[in-house]
């Protein structure tokens, strides 16, 4: 009745994974699968993944990288492409080349020498960004207009006392 049925925790992410190049194997030339992957040997050369890529800690890709998401322990030395998704280098992590994807995370320690380019960033979020900016500027200018206007009455009405007691 109670613990009769063993429960397995696997994560999800990893059930998914259908091609592993395990640790020791050498490609050299291209790789290209349908579905996620795991690389904990060396590639030498361009990697297609139609879903994630998952390089591990003992992994290393010399070439260009295409998947719709990327996570990077190990070693990739060539440009990663994720237009549509996110590319994570962990702490262990090493990229050398430039990174396009749609969100990038990179922890400390990490290795990265290259640019980045976020893709799909809506334009209008970045308009409303600047409106944003503008609207600060012009309410704190607001503001201070205001605090001028109030300083200059006081002193307007300063003077007014000070005329009294002097016509006296």
């Amino acid at each position: 009745m109670f613990g009769s049925r063993k429960e397995t925790s696997v994560d999800p992410a990893l059930e998914q994974v259908k091609t592993i190049i395990a640790p020791g194997a050498i490609i050299d030339g291209p790789l290209t699968t349908q579905d996620s992957a795991r690389i904990d040997g060396t590639v030498n050369g361009n990697v297609t993944i139609s879903g994630a890529l998952i390089v591990g800690q003992e992994g290393k890709i010399t070439g260009t990288v295409s998947a719709v998401n990327a996570y990077i322990a190990g070693e990739v030395t060539g440009n990663i492409s994720a237009p549509q998704g996110k590319v994570e280098i962990s702490d262990t992590g090493k990229v050398i080349g430039d990174v396009s994807c749609k969100g990038i995370i990179i922890d400390e320690n990490a290795v990265f020498s290259g640019q980045c380019d976020m893709t799909g960033v809506d334009k209008s979020s970045a308009e409303i960004a600047k409106e944003r900016a503008v609207a600060d500027k012009a309410e704190n200018s607001e503001a201070e207009n205001k605090e001028s206007e109030a300083k200059t009455e006081e002193n307007k009405e300063e003077n007014k006392e000070e005329n009294k007691e002097e016509n006296k």
